[in-house]
Order: C-alpha cells, then sequence, then structure tokens
C-alpha cells in the first residue's frame, strides 16, 4: 500500500513538474511574441497603411517571421553545441551538415516571407520592409556612396545599388543585429575592391567627403 501511495506521489510530482514546464514554455512564447509583435509594428507603421486588417496582417508576417528565423537559428546553434559536446569538433563535414541544413530552411522561410508580404504589398512597401528588418542599412549606405563617388557612371551605380540589395536579402535571414552587419560589411568589402579596381582613392573620397559634410554641401547626384 506504501509503495503504491509512493508511486502515485512520484507521478503527481513529475505531472506537476511537466505541468509547469509547459506553463513556463507557454509564457516565454508569450513573451517573445509581444517583443517581435512591437518590432513589426514600427516596421508596418512606416508603410502607413489605411486597411486596419491589412495592418494586421501584415504585422503578423513581420512578428512570425521573426518568430521562424529564431527557431532555424536555435535550433542550429542546438546541434551545433551538441556536436561538438560529443567531440565531433574536428569533424568540419558534420559541422557543414548542420549548417547547410539550416540555410536551407532559412531559404525557404525568407521565400514563403517574401512571398507573402508581396501579395499584401506594393513592391515599394515591401522594400521599406525588408529595410525595417535591415535597420535601414540599404538607403543609409547607398545614399553615402553617392556622395562619397559623385562621379560614378551608371554603371558603376547600379552594381553598388545590386549587392547592396543582395546583402539585405541574406541580412535579412540574419538571427542577430551582429548577422546582419556581418553580411552587410562582407558586400562593403567587395565594393571597396571594385572601387579600388577602378582607380577610386577611397581615403581621399572620404576625406572629401567629411569637408563636404563640414561646409554642408551634401548634395546627392
Amino acid at each position: 500500500m506504501k509503495r503504491r501511495s509512493l508511486l502515485v506521489l512520484l507521478a503527481s510530482l513529475a505531472l506537476a513538474v511537466l505541468c509547469n514546464a509547459a506553463t513556463d514554455a507557454e509564457a516565454e512564447a508569450a513573451a517573445y511574441w509581444a517583443v517581435v509583435t512591437g518590432r513589426a509594428d514600427k516596421i508596418v507603421a512606416v508603410l502607413a497603411l489605411d486597411d486596419k486588417a491589412k495592418v494586421l496582417r501584415v504585422r503578423d508576417l513581420v512578428a512570425g517571421y521573426y518568430r521562424d528565423l529564431r527557431d532555424v537559428h536555435e535550433t542550429r546553434d542546438t546541434a551545433l553545441a551538441r556536436a561538438r559536446a560529443d567531440g565531433v569538433s574536428a569533424d568540419e563535414a558534420a559541422l557543414a551538415r548542420v549548417r547547410e541544413e539550416a540555410d536551407l530552411r532559412l531559404f525557404r522561410v525568407h521565400t514563403t516571407f517574401v512571398a507573402r508580404l508581396s501579395v499584401e504589398l506594393e513592391a515599394g512597401q515591401v522594400e521599406a520592409v525588408k529595410d525595417g528588418l535591415t535597420y535601414g542599412v540599404v538607403p543609409n549606405t547607398w545614399r553615402v556612396y553617392r556622395e562619397m563617388y559623385p562621379e560614378l557612371s551608371d554603371e558603376q551605380r547600379r552594381q553598388i545599388l545590386a549587392w547592396l540589395v543582395e546583402a539585405r536579402e541574406y541580412a535579412m535571414q540574419g538571427g542577430s543585429s551582429h548577422e546582419k552587419h556581418a553580411w552587410f560589411g562582407k558586400y562593403k568589402g567587395r565594393i571597396a575592391n571594385f572601387l579600388s579596381a577602378a582607380g577610386y582613392d577611397a581615403k581621399a573620397a572620404e576625406k572629401q567627403w567629411f569637408e563636404r559634410q563640414r561646409t554642408g554641401k551634401t548634395g546627392t547626384p
């Protein structure tokens, strides 16, 4: 009888632990959703949409994108940590497979998000959402390049802008601000090499740009 009572008690304790864990997980999920919903609200507000139903749909798409990215990144990071703990850190092939699988999932999440967003918004509005997700790096950096190198040819400008836009697509899949900025840093390096090969002196261009900033002569061609 005592043994049965002990088993019942242990079962009750185990059930209580599981219930508490489920409650904690639900609370954490709700808190995270509140955070990403707040971020999404700020991004969508820039669009100045007059359809309240559409505002909510787009807001939830953006918030859901943040959540889906986190799920992929957390799964990837957990798998990498487990692999290293198992002593296979030297097996780069195994680690590469984990990253490749995560990259494939990120691509699917990204493609689905942009497709659904495109159904709700015009092309320019989709661009605005992408900029909101990446801290406005593309328009800000593009403006600086044009100010620093006003003599760029149309072809050079198109190439630089194309690289910045390409960088944004990858940056959108980053799980942190560090990852997002790292993508832009990679492409800025490519642009620097491109300009150097074309005969531009980056240090001289930067010095002249700062001087124009100081004197207020910052017209962008």
